[in-house]
């Protein structure tokens, strides 16, 4: 019996598929527990179109992506920070303060999740702080701490 499956199934596959399964086990488990749905020839034509529309959607956010990635290469974050003796600043620079400038500076809105911060910025200069930004695009925020008086 093939039936296209409506979630993930352990064993058998990913939500989406096509499989081949016995009949019993589709009649008794799958199908009941909605699980899946028999493979007629309208329900096979309903899922390419969903496949199809998912691509779609998923070309469109790459797209978004890289556009995000090319504005940021120009950007250049300018954080201000309090510090005590020998430049040390008081706590770091977060990814949230670092969302929160750009948005400020240049009206760029970028998750603080995206924003990959490997060692956390305890002092003045300027760091290179990767950003994740979709999928297998990334991009590149220079920021710029200096000290606030």
């Amino acid at each position: 019996m093939k039936v296209i499956l409506q979630q993930d199934v352990k064993g058998q596959g990913k939500k989406g598929q096509m499989v081949e399964v016995s009949d019993g086990y589709g009649r008794n488990f799958l199908l009941p527990r909605k699980l899946a749905v028999e493979a007629t020839a309208e329900n096979v034509n309903t899922m390419k179109m969903q496949d199809k529309a998912k691509q779609a959607r998923l070309a469109e956010e790459k797209a978004q992506a890289q556009a995000a990635a090319e504005q940021l290469k120009g950007c250049q974050v300018k954080i201000r920070a309090r510090a005590g003796q020998g430049g040390k600043l008081f706590g770091s620079i977060t990814s949230k303060e670092i969302s929160d400038e750009l948005k400020a500076q240049y009206g760029l809105d970028v998750n603080k999740s995206k924003i990959v911060l490997t060692d956390p910025i305890k002092s003045f200069g300027s760091f290179e702080v990767k950003c994740k930004l979709g999928s297998e695009v990334s991009g590149v925020i220079n920021v710029l701490v200096i000290e606030d008086k």
